[in-house]
């Protein structure tokens, strides 16, 4: 068996495209089994919140062959055994992966949430800005947040680094309250009536992350 969560760790993975590829939904994990060379082999995967196994069964005996993850192993069958069980694991890589663009901890909760709350996946829509990305209300495709990376001097911040950030919409009628020039700011390339801008640096609360974003949402399906 192959541990591939180190594999993984720079990956953000879809729960659509696992569904799509194959993989089959089985209480608090995912399941996905595929047979190889003329069904002499099956490549069983299995991924959760915390790990992500993957192991080659010879369908004669029911056992694990671990020859292909002896690295001295040799020999022209096994090398042609090995070579279809790297590309099958490959191929599931790319397929129901996508790279990671977001590197705190609280920018991936917050994916992890929208995809878990309102089965919405980030989109990467400019070339020039590979790292920014939004998401869309699926009823009527307006957006209701959009993650950012950008320069914290254009918050108005003295720091020389750069930030992640966290558009979402707000009341209009209430949005001047809620801005405090230090967590959260007007709207970053927003209409700034209309949007607020979240700083991701963890002074904000997860739980008050999760509520903006709710409200965002709400707001998105207004007319």
């Amino acid at each position: 068996m192959r541990n591939l969560s180190d594999q993984l760790n720079l990956k953000n993975i879809s729960n659509e495209k696992l569904s799509a590829f194959g993989f089959i939904k089985e209480k608090d994990h995912y399941i996905y089994k595929t047979k190889l060379h003329q069904d002499q082999f099956e490549l069983i995967m299995i991924l959760n919140d915390s790990s992500c196994t993957v192991s080659l069964i010879d369908t004669q005996t029911m056992e694990e062959y671990d020859l292909v993850d002896v690295r001295s192993s040799q020999g022209a069958f096994v090398g042609q055994i090995k070579e279809e069980y790297e590309q099958a694991i490959q191929s599931i890589i790319e397929n129901c992966t996508d790279n990671k663009r977001f590197y705190t901890q609280q920018a991936q909760a917050i994916i992890q949430y929208i995809q878990e709350t309102y089965q919405d996946e980030c989109e990467f829509l400019w070339e020039k800005f590979p790292n920014n990305a939004i998401w869309r209300n699926k009823q009527n495709r307006k957006w209701y947040g959009a993650l950012l990376t950008v320069h914290a001097g254009k918050l108005g911040l003295k720091e020389d680094k750069t930030v992640e950030i966290l558009d979402l919409r707000y009341p209009k009628e209430t949005i001047e309250a809620i801005i405090d020039h230090h967590n959260i700011f007007p709207g970053y390339h927003m209409n700034k009536k209309s949007w607020i801008t979240l700083l991701l640096d963890h002074q904000l609360d997860f739980l008050t992350i999760t509520q903006l974003i709710d409200k965002s949402y709400q707001l998105s399906l207004k007319k």
